[in-house]
């Protein structure tokens, strides 16, 4: 057998590999938006049908009219918008630490670095006793606030941003321009496809914010979607359509967002490899 030929082979090999994976692994995901299109009835009947006999939009709708789902809706995408203003923070942190030297700049880095190895569950009785000493606790400010820094962002900023020549920097400062103007009109569109890749981890945690809420709000009004889907699986836990239409409504815009930044998800993993 030729090596052009045994090269095929193994191509075609894991190339079919791949599709039965990506068939395997979608098929819960499939299930999933095809049982939320399904009335009650159908959901539950046996044998089971795949493709609805019936398809109906009456679960989505029964989501936003007999349920909260509108406020959870409007809370989660809050928490979202503020996450992102955090992401913009903890880049000019990162862009600081990276840039800039000042006194106890490597130790206050370390301080940063050192609250990585704390587990979220450990810190969060003193950050609620914090919030509750300046009577944050059962507001969206104390839900938000703690979100607005994160290590592990700062950390990935800072060591993207090492890497950007100084020179170019002073450069564009002998020009006159300002440190503000350098920051957003230099190094945000060199650091593009960093930003899409902690953008998407940002929105995921945003997206999925349970416990934090959950801890720190007492009202109803001020839940998120994850939790309301856990209150919707307690409420209606024999209505297997309507979950499937809580779930499916909370994996697809995550998989909308992947989809529209997949290009600069790719385009970040290469200019990490490359250096």
């Amino acid at each position: 057998m030729s090596i052009a030929k045994k090269g095929k082979l193994e191509r075609s090999f894991v190339t079919a590999i791949l599709i039965i994976g990506g068939i395997v692994v979608s098929i819960p995901f499939f299930w999933m938006i095809l049982s939320s299109l399904k009335p009650e009835s159908e959901a539950i009947s046996f044998p089971p049908t795949i493709i609805p006999e019936n398809p109906t939009l009456e679960n989505y709708i029964n989501l936003f009219t007999n349920m909260q789902f509108t406020t959870y809706l409007k809370n989660t995408l809050i928490i979202v918008f503020f996450s992102f203003i955090g992401l913009l923070f903890n880049a000019m942190a990162g862009y600081g630490f990276a840039k800039f030297t000042f006194k106890g700049r490597e130790k206050l880095f370390y301080l940063v670095l050192a609250t990585m190895m704390i587990p979220g569950q450990v810190t969060m009785i003193p950050v609620y006793l914090l919030l509750n000493e300046m009577g944050l606790t059962n507001t969206m400010t104390g839900i938000v606030l703690p979100g607005l820094a994160v290590a592990f962002s700062i950390f990935f900023f800072r060591q993207f941003m090492t890497t950007i020549p100084s020179d170019l920097l002073e450069a564009a400062r002998l020009d006159g321009a300002g440190e503000f103007f350098i920051f957003f009109r230099l190094i945000l569109p060199i650091a593009k496809p960093i930003f899409a890749v902690q953008g998407i981890l940002t929105f995921i945690a945003a997206w999925n914010s349970f416990l934090w809420p959950l801890i720190i709000a007492n009202d109803d009004r001020l839940y998120t979607l994850s939790v309301g889907l856990s209150l919707l699986q307690d409420q209606y836990s024999s209505n297997f359509a309507l979950q499937m239409a809580g779930a499916a409504f909370m994996v697809i815009p995550i998989m909308i967002i992947f989809s529209l930044f997949q290009k600069y998800i790719v385009e970040g993993f290469t200019m990490s490899g490359l250096k």
